[in-house]
């Protein structure tokens, strides 16, 4: 198969002819009909992640496509099903996994990172049955391909570990793909959003896709900005992940504040005003990725009209684009998502 793959950390990544992969007995193969090019694979790139120990390696995690063999021991799928799947698969057997929490799994796996990805014509996926996710008839692989990290990862971090509701104050913190994902799903819940960046593209479609007010933080003071606008947001997400985006986000709270982690910090902690977390009672939380079963909702959702993640989609390439685009994302992060389609040049 054709396949997007590098060497070492931070070597020039390039398209060759690796070996198709094999269902596991528990797993499948998936013919990858798109997938989505993500900050989180540069990181990986870099060398920022360390599941990665295994090279050649291919990167690749959000994906959609057909299954195209099954494992022995699988029972709830079928060779050409429409799915998708989470960046986080679960084992099913450890105890996060045995209360519905595989996204924290204890041996979790993850494609592009614990082995080889999504750039590439097949992936191989472990745990079939706990960890695919049919997709509708209606939903194009394309906009599939966003749901299995930024925008499920989003959506769990806005509605379920953010408990967003109508009419409260939400502010991102970074408006690429989870932050543009984020500003989307809340106000299609009804709040109130604040987008900050620092480019005016992201900006412009934040507004388009439900941002209230935004605000450039090359020009202002995002946490004044903030808290003129909304008095202290009841909800502040961080979609990029950094040390000042992290703890401006925090400062941007009003008391009893909510405040969700989504974005990497691979450059180690930041310092946190621990003393306003205290005094304010502010809650500090994270989000990692959402695990298959919970896809229900925001799939209604999506098919309902009310999301709509293809709208996200601003750029679509093939496997030969993938390594110049890859390696620029440190310097010139897309605008949007930037959807692969493996398969185009086949």
């Amino acid at each position: 198969m054709r396949a997007v793959a590098y060497d070492g950390f931070g070597q020039q990544p390039d398209v060759r002819e690796l070996p198709e992969p094999t269902a596991p007995p528990h797993g499948c193969v998936i013919k990858v009909e798109a997938t989505g090019l993500c900050r989180s694979d540069w990181h990986g790139w870099m060398g920022h992640d360390p599941d990665i120990a295994t090279f050649p390696h291919v990167p690749g995690h959000e994906l959609a496509g057909t299954v195209h063999a099954v494992g022995a021991d699988v029972t709830g799928w079928r060779v050409g099903d429409r799915v998708t799947v989470p960046f986080v698969c679960g084992c099913g057997g450890c105890e996060p996994c045995r209360r519905g929490a595989p996204q924290v799994c204890e041996h979790q796996t993850q494609p592009g990172f614990t082995h080889r990805g999504s750039f590439a014509e097949y992936v191989a996926i472990d745990h079939a049955d706990l960890n695919l996710v049919g997709l509708p008839d209606q939903l194009s692989y394309a906009a599939a391909a966003a749901l299995g990290c930024r925008f499920a990862t989003a959506y769990r971090a806005v509605v379920a570990q953010g408990r967003v509701a109508a009419g409260q104050w939400v502010a991102v913190y970074g408006c690429g793909g989870v932050g543009l994902s984020a500003v989307m799903i809340a106000a299609a819940y009804g709040a109130r959003v604040v987008a900050v960046d620092v480019s005016p593209g992201a900006l412009d479609l934040a507004r388009q896709h439900g941002a209230e007010a935004c605000v450039d933080s090359r020009e202002t003071d995002p946490v004044a900005a903030v808290r003129e606008l909304t008095g202290g947001a009841h909800l502040t997400v961080d979609a990029l992940g950094s040390p000042a985006t992290c703890a401006a986000a925090i400062l941007s709270l009003r008391r009893s504040g909510r405040h969700v982690q989504v974005g990497l910090l691979p450059h180690g902690a930041p310092e946190l005003p621990m003393g306003r977390v205290i005094g304010w009672e502010l809650e500090i939380l994270g989000s990692h990725g959402m695990a298959a079963a919970d896809y229900g909702p925001m799939l209604d959702l999506v098919v309902s009209g009310r999301l709509r993640p293809d709208a996200l989609v601003t750029r679509t390439i093939g496997l030969d684009e993938v390594p110049a685009a890859l390696t620029a994302m440190g310097d010139t992060p897309p605008t949007g998502i930037t959807v692969i389609t493996p398969q185009a040049l086949a």
